[in-house]
């Protein structure tokens, strides 16, 4: 995630969030060669907001059980965390052979950000 000082698309503050890395630890960088630019306290608690929330929503899965974390991981691997509606059949598949019924919708949601069903997660 970046905030950036529109006018110039300078870019003030960038926030790493390793989600394909459960061990990985979330970092904010600033540019030490870039010009000196006042964030107002309001503007960067927004953005740090933002990215809280991202962190929450993309790093959710790794505290699953597990045996989910494996699956979850595997699949983020193999398909970048985006999934064709051609392969999706195909896969949701493989995973009812693998995943019990409840927990089929955390597993589709954390790697792919769909439902059961093929839909897109409404993450608003």
């Amino acid at each position: 995630m970046e905030l950036e000082l529109a006018a110039d698309q300078q870019h003030l503050v960038t926030a790493v969030i390793p989600d394909e890395d459960p061990a990985g630890e979330p970092t904010v960088c600033f540019d030490p060669r870039g010009r000196h630019v006042d964030i107002p306290y309001e503007v960067m608690r927004w953005f740090m907001d933002q990215v809280d929330a991202e962190i929450r929503s993309s790093r959710a899965w790794v505290r699953l059980r597990p045996e989910l974390v494996e699956v979850v991981y595997r699949l983020r691997q193999e398909y970048m965390g985006a999934i064709d509606d051609d392969d999706f059949p195909h896969v949701l598949a493989e995973l009812r052979a693998i995943v019990a019924p409840a927990d089929l919708p955390v597993v589709l949601d954390a790697a792919f950000g769909r439902k059961p069903d093929g839909a897109v997660v409404d993450r608003a």
